[in-house]
């Protein structure tokens, strides 16, 4: 049986997948902005691969932090890329679907890590000899897993209709004008609303079965409870 993975063990696995999904999450936001209209992303040089100009105190380092020590679960986030929604030809709709980007391509790499990790890997085992394959192929796998786990919770977590989350465009998008505007005022309060509930575990208790939900469909029971295992068991 595979022992528990130790924190320099655990750090190694999960910063790779986890520094690629924020990162491409946020690139996408600026890319569809892009295409909508608005380069104001790319003219501040964020739509690059390049860790450094991504990196955020709080939703990079200090959340992902914390939450790893006191729930053992990782999810957080990348420097928001600027956007002005005064560059789009619609800018409710425009938002909504630059910001529903991130979420969308979180989901897309978690289909392609579970189908490398449930179709390719296998494959791989037939056809790589047993010299190269006895010491890679549980560090890609894990490494997989973690990345499927990291994409499906940062595209739920990001789906969350709370200011400045992703989901909270989509709502804006969707209420009339007059409502809309006080929904929006809602953001300076945000880092707080959402700092109140994760402490007490109240989002924890709504996000996790639909996060469970998706990584059940995605990887199947048995993948699952291992992973569970080799990441959370005591």
């Amino acid at each position: 049986m595979i022992e528990k993975l130790n924190t320099i063990q655990t750090i190694a696995i999960i910063v790779p997948p986890f520094v690629l999904a924020v990162i491409l999450h946020e690139v996408t936001h600026g890319w569809i902005a892009e295409k909508l209209g608005d380069p104001t992303a790319r003219n501040a040089g964020r739509l690059t691969l390049n860790p450094i100009p991504h990196i955020d105190l709080f939703w990079t380092i200090l959340m992902p932090a914390l939450l790893y020590i006191s729930t053992g679960f990782v999810v957080g986030g990348a420097k928001p890329v600027p956007i002005n929604p005064n560059n789009f030809k619609n800018p409710k709709r425009d938002m909504a679907l630059s910001s529903l980007a991130g979420p969308g391509v979180n989901l897309l790499m978690a289909c392609l890590f579970a189908f490398l990790l449930r179709v390719i890997l296998p494959l791989m085992e037939k056809i790589t000899p047993a010299a190269l394959w006895e010491p890679t192929a549980l560090p890609v796998g894990l490494m997989l897993g973690a990345g499927v786990v990291i994409n499906v919770a940062l595209a739920v977590f990001n789906m969350i209709p709370i200011p400045p989350l992703d989901g909270s465009r989509i709502v804006y998008w969707l209420l009339p004008d007059k409502q809309a505007a006080y929904f929006y005022k809602l953001e300076r309060f945000g880092f707080i609303i959402l700092i109140v509930l994760l402490s007490f575990r109240i989002l924890g208790a709504i996000i996790w079965p639909i996060i469970l939900y998706i990584l059940y469909f995605l990887l199947g029971q048995d993948i699952l409870l291992s992973l569970a295992n080799i990441f959370f068991k005591k």
